[in-house]
């Protein structure tokens, strides 16, 4: 059983580190490693995980959470522009050379996850090993999806936007249910909460979704996908030719 070395830190044993796709991917040496240094955080629902313009003291693996990226305009105002889950990091401007970043990091689904101090991964990536372009892949996936979801908010309707974006999350959940409300989805997606209403309102006259308070149900992928636009398929084959499988939920 793995055991999690930090002193005063009770850590539970159902959060496995190698529930994260790229924790399981590291050698075996570089994961024993970097065992002491793992800290297991449990995330509620809405949670910041970063502020827009902050510095960063640790990185974060989601294990069961999903986060979403929003970035942050000057009024205020926010949208998705990817979500992380357990096949990825959270802090990836860390290590691509910024201090600082535009975007808000909110946890989209609660659950856990683990961290690492930043000034670790700092130095693991810069020995230009394993770790470095375990990571580097990583970012070229997360580009792919910021740049598809930049596209099909351009391009698409609000109902396949939503088809994407509840694909993107179903694959980084165990179950096919999403704790999520009409209005958070309508921040994420940076658009009105009734287009939300609406466009959830097709899918379910279709068959596809139901949604209870605040309770959203997958009851056809297959017909989900196929409502949605090509956006999804994009960036799911990007992320299964770069990253390896894990031992991810």
């Amino acid at each position: 059983m793995l055991r999690f070395i930090q002193p005063g830190l009770k850590v539970p044993t159902n959060n496995d580190p190698k529930r994260n796709q790229l924790l399981a991917a590291l050698p075996e040496a570089e994961f024993q490693r970097w065992l002491p240094h793992l800290e297991s955080v449990d995330w509620a629902l809405g949670k910041v995980v970063y502020e827009s313009g902050g510095g960063l003291s640790h990185v974060f693996f989601p294990t069961t959470a999903i986060v979403s990226l929003l970035h942050v305009m000057e009024d205020g105002d926010s949208a998705e522009i990817a979500v992380v889950g357990h096949e990825g990091i959270v802090g990836v401007f860390l290590f691509m050379g910024g201090a600082t970043t535009p975007s808000r990091a909110v946890v989209q689904s609660a659950g856990k996850g683990i961290r690492l101090k930043a000034d670790f991964l700092l130095r693991e990536f810069n020995k230009i090993g394993p770790v470095m372009h375990l990571l580097l892949r990583y970012t070229q996936a997360l580009i792919t999806q910021m740049s598809q979801t930049a596209v099909c908010n351009r391009h698409h309707t609000l109902d396949q936007q939503l088809c994407r974006w509840l694909l993107l999350s179903l694959d980084r959940l165990a179950s096919s249910d999403l704790v999520m409300t009409q209005e958070l989805i309508a921040n994420m997606l940076g658009v009105r909460r009734e287009g939300v209403t609406e466009a959830a309102g097709h899918l379910s006259d279709a068959g596809l979704i139901s949604y209870r308070r605040g309770r959203i149900k997958v009851l056809d992928r297959p017909g989900l996908e196929k409502r949605s636009c090509e956006c999804y398929r994009v960036v799911k084959d990007e992320y299964d030719k770069l990253l390896p499988v894990g031992e991810a939920v």
